[in-house]
């Protein structure tokens, strides 16, 4: 994968992850349906952007997949569901440094959902590598490779919609502020 993120998630946290793995799973399953519905959250508020449909359809139906699977393995695991959502530092630290007005928030919520899923592949394949050999590890390798692409997409459609410089603007202020959220946000059984 291309350099998109500027900074590398520590080995503690994986560690501290399989440490906490059913916490853990509870959370990504959460993340997962967060971001099915952040994919139809696009088709929502931008239905004038004909572009985004398709590809935000597809995804929002692929991150279902994925908290499908992980709902099967928390049950399998006789663990359920989380009762409520928990206040995620690392988005809504990256959210607050967002501009505002249409074309803005538009762009600015492209470029941060690209990083945020960079992120996510990033951490999957991290902790599959601190994984024993075993269907967990089969499986977060697979999903790794599964989400490895999905940043590309948010990153297309802003080329396409935003010319290349305010683009490339964009993803470097993002970047900064994607680096440092994750590296403030507190040590949790979470994926971010």
């Amino acid at each position: 994968m291309e350099q998109v993120l500027l900074s590398k998630s520590p080995d503690a946290w994986a560690k501290h992850i399989l440490d906490h793995f059913d916490d853990f799973l509870r959370d990504h399953a959460s993340c997962e349906r967060k971001a099915a519905a952040l994919a139809m959250s696009f088709v929502t508020k931008y239905p004038d952007r004909d572009a985004i449909i398709e590809p935000m359809v597809s995804l929002a139906r692929e991150e279902l997949e994925h908290f499908h699977q992980v709902f099967h393995i928390l049950r399998k695991r006789g663990q359920q569901l989380g009762r409520a959502d928990h206040k995620d530092f690392y988005i809504n630290e990256i959210l607050s440094h967002l501009r505002h007005g249409r074309d803005e928030r538009f762009l600015d919520r492209l470029i941060m959902s690209g990083l945020v899923e960079a992120r996510g592949h990033e951490r999957f394949s991290l902790l599959a590598q601190h994984m024993e050999a075993g269907k967990m590890r089969d499986f977060y390798t697979q999903l790794a490779e599964r989400e490895a692409g999905h940043y590309k997409i948010f990153i297309r459609l802003a080329r396409l919609y935003f010319d290349a410089d305010t683009v490339k603007e964009a993803v470097a202020r993002i970047q900064k502020v994607e680096s440092e959220a994750m590296l403030k946000a507190p040590l949790n059984a979470t994926l971010h």
